[in-house]
């Protein structure tokens, strides 16, 4: 009776055990699920950034961070129909050694399994403290965007779709010149660009369409 007595104390403490693991383990699990990671189609893209790459300051007269895009800044293909103007862009404090810089606009939350890119720019002379799609400074180059268009392209997410965050980043490359052509695709300019970062600076817009 003794020994099965033990057995069954040790049997309980296993088992009392094997319960607050499967609770610890749960509780991300569950938070995961509840922030939208474990939706269908949801990947996590790697940065492109180094670890080592200092930050400095950006900041848009027509847009704040962790806000909305106005009207004027959507899209106007897709089934949008905005202004598709890109927000201007205003930055300081970029660090010792800038050569020139590169701006891209990527949407992590897209449903493509690798993001999308919406604008990108590069060769955009050191001296440079702004950019104005309109009028892109003696050098620089306007990119093509995962739409295959030239230049910017807002924002327009599905209809129904988790809000969608856009990642409006100017790169300090110690480099004057990426030697891309505009027609190269946006991994390309990503890694080429990749070993050259000496610092960035992110502003994050953020857009959702209610479902159909």
């Amino acid at each position: 009776m003794t020994r099965i007595r033990g057995r069954l104390t040790i049997s309980l403490v296993l088992l009392a055990a094997a319960a607050v693991v499967v609770m610890v383990t749960a509780v991300p699990l569950i938070g995961s699920a509840k922030a939208g990671i474990d939706e269908f189609g949801f990947t996590a893209v790697r940065s492109g950034i180094p670890a080592g790459a200092s930050h400095f300051e950006l900041t848009s007269p027509d847009l704040q961070n962790e806000h909305t895009f106005s009207q004027s800044e959507i899209a106007n293909i897709f089934g949008c129909n905005g202004g598709n103007q890109a927000p201007r862009l205003l930055w300081s404090g970029a660090p010792a050694g800038t050569e020139s810089y590169a701006v891209t606009m990527f949407d992590p939350d897209a449903p493509t399994g690798s993001g999308f890119w919406h604008w990108l720019t590069w060769d955009i002379p050191a001296g440079a403290t702004s950019l104005d799609a309109t009028a892109l400074p003696a050098g620089a180059v306007a990119g093509t965007n995962d739409a295959g268009l030239t230049g910017y392209l807002g924002p327009c997410p599905p209809p129904g779709d988790r809000t969608h965050r856009y990642q409006i980043t100017v790169y300090a490359l110690d480099v004057p010149s990426l030697s891309l052509p505009p027609s190269v695709r946006a991994a390309v300019v990503g890694f080429t660009m990749r070993t050259h970062i000496l610092g960035f600076a992110r502003l994050i817009g953020t857009f959702s369409q209610p479902a159909a």
